[in-house]
């Protein structure tokens, strides 16, 4: 076994430490790791010896709802528990990686929504012959994903290639860990199936779940343009009729392997020229636009700045956010807009102040 795949090296102080530092990383006013900074080698000494006595455990989830763009519940780590995830992925993280298809494009070093645009385009001209033929999408996405997940089906996946049964138990750990009652839903029942919304692990685990599927989709169906970001993917074909085909296997594949099925309402077939939802932008043959809530979202920020509800740093942060996603679209003029009437509303109040 490669040392640096044991559990001995997770625990190890070496790889806490660098664990420690990923998971701070543009987070370091955060109270919870003010907290545990306060008396840091302490902390990474006592994490250190729960994992190497197999007494650790995580603390409960702190849970709340976000409302924008659509109601989401999402559960938030303490930052002593972020640091073992960090820890664990570390360790087997380059292993599972290596498995991935290439156009699995969420939650990778070198991959995200630009990478899966990106695709989409050079997928989309080869599909439609440089857009003189007609070409149809399925775009599709799991009814439920992070909380139909299953458990028992996870840790088989897993123990394919993880052998080391001290990082198994860990692993099973960070499932089990208890979400604070919810909607009034108890936490037996989530400890069965789901993953927190929020946790790294999560975000990497919905990986691993769905390699399944990129195998399937991929070598038994042999389809050629397949893009999958977490738990949202597209298939482009020329053949509506063959997309409807796969369509049935690719649910009647998810429903007997993994216990999930495709969203009824949003996975649908569409032809390419009305323009395809993907990773947060309607792609059309030779443009590309952004979601109105995503707009909304921006105009949001302003009209709170504007009332004094926020500071200038926080619509700062939120513009500069928003110009690097947008500029991916053909959105010069609305960026330009959006510009000055930031600069317009600076400009009253230093006014106003003066």
């Amino acid at each position: 076994m490669n040392k640096q795949t044991s559990y001995e090296y997770l625990y190890s102080m070496g790889n806490l430490t660098l664990a420690w530092r990923k998971a701070r990383k543009n987070k370091t006013l955060n109270t919870d790791i003010l907290n545990f900074e306060k008396d840091l080698e302490k902390n990474l000494i006592k994490l250190h010896y729960e994992l190497k006595n197999k007494t650790y455990k995580p603390k409960n989830l702190k849970t709340f709802v976000l409302r924008d763009p659509k109601t989401r519940v999402i559960s938030k780590s303490d930052f002593r528990d972020r640091i073992v995830h960090h820890a664990l992925i570390l360790v087997i993280g380059k292993d599972f990686q290596k498995q991935f298809i290439y156009d699995s494009c969420a939650n990778q070093i070198g991959k995200g929504g630009t990478f899966a645009l990106r695709r989409f385009d050079t997928f989309l001209r080869k599909v439609t012959n440089n857009f003189k033929k007609n070409a149809f999408c399925l775009k599709a996405d799991v009814r439920h994903y992070f909380e139909k997940v299953d458990h028992e089906i996870l840790m088989k996946i897993l123990a394919r290639r993880i052998k080391d049964n001290d990082i198994l138990w860990l692993t099973r750990q960070i499932l089990n860990n208890a979400v604070q009652p919810f909607f009034g839903v108890a936490n037996d029942l989530l400890n069965k199936n789901g993953m927190p919304l929020g946790n790294y692990t999560s975000q990497f685990f919905a990986n691993v779940y769905l390699h399944d599927l990129d195998y399937f989709v991929k070598n038994i169906l042999k389809a050629k343009y397949y893009i999958r970001y977490v738990d949202d993917f597209v298939i482009l074909h020329k053949s509506k009729r063959q997309l409807e085909i796969w369509k049935e296997e690719i649910n009647s594949s998810l429903k007997n392997k993994l216990k999930i099925e495709l969203h009824s309402q949003k996975s649908r077939i569409i032809p390419l020229y009305k323009g395809v939802d993907f990773v947060g932008f309607r792609n059309f043959y030779h443009y590309r636009l952004l979601r109105k809530r995503n707009i909304k979202g921006m105009r949001k920020k302003i009209y709170l700045f504007k009332r004094g509800e926020i500071y200038f740093d926080s619509l700062s942060d939120s513009y500069q956010g928003w110009q690097a996603y947008a500029k991916w679209a053909d959105t010069y003029k609305l960026r330009n807009k959006i510009k000055i009437e930031i600069i317009d509303i600076i400009w009253n109040k230093i006014k106003f102040e003066w």
